[in-house]
């Protein structure tokens, strides 16, 4: 398995675009997916070049089969929440199980400056996954939805 770095749309290996990392991500993350609306616009802005965005995306996969891939986003927020967003992590479902996941988190630690926080709904099995990680449950999320 070859673990590919993009920090800029120019990045993007030919094998590959946004469109199709936003399909796999939508259809790997289920049953936890975003919209692929939303999911895009996390890609755009991991992937962008304007001051006070960016971060990268992470994709694991053996010549041009994706395995699985991450979106990290630099909040730009040091010292009162993380400076980094662990925004998305999907392994392919046919390969869930086989280190791919943590693979992908270890190789993101090494690109990231500061800590990094991330969300995950309480009954997902992937929470087991980031505990491994080494990431804890420090607060509850709360929101107040319209």
């Amino acid at each position: 398995m070859n673990i590919s770095l993009i920090q800029t749309l120019r990045d993007l290996p030919e094998w590959i675009s946004v469109d199709s990392l936003t399909g796999f991500l939508h259809t790997h993350l289920k049953p936890y997916e975003d919209t692929p609306m939303d999911i895009r616009k996390g890609l755009d802005y991991a992937l962008s070049d304007e001051p006070g965005k960016g971060g990268f995306v992470l994709i694991a996969h053996e010549e041009s089969d994706i395995q699985g891939a991450l979106v990290m986003l630099k909040t730009g927020m040091e010292g009162f929440v993380p400076g980094n967003l662990l925004l998305f992590i999907a392994v392919h479902k046919e390969l869930r199980g086989k280190g791919i996941g943590g693979r992908l988190i270890e190789e993101a630690k090494q690109y990231t400056d500061g800590d990094v926080c991330l969300h995950v709904e309480y009954d997902n099995p992937a929470k087991r996954l980031y505990e491994r990680s080494g990431f804890s449950t420090k607060y509850a999320e709360m929101r107040f939805k319209r």
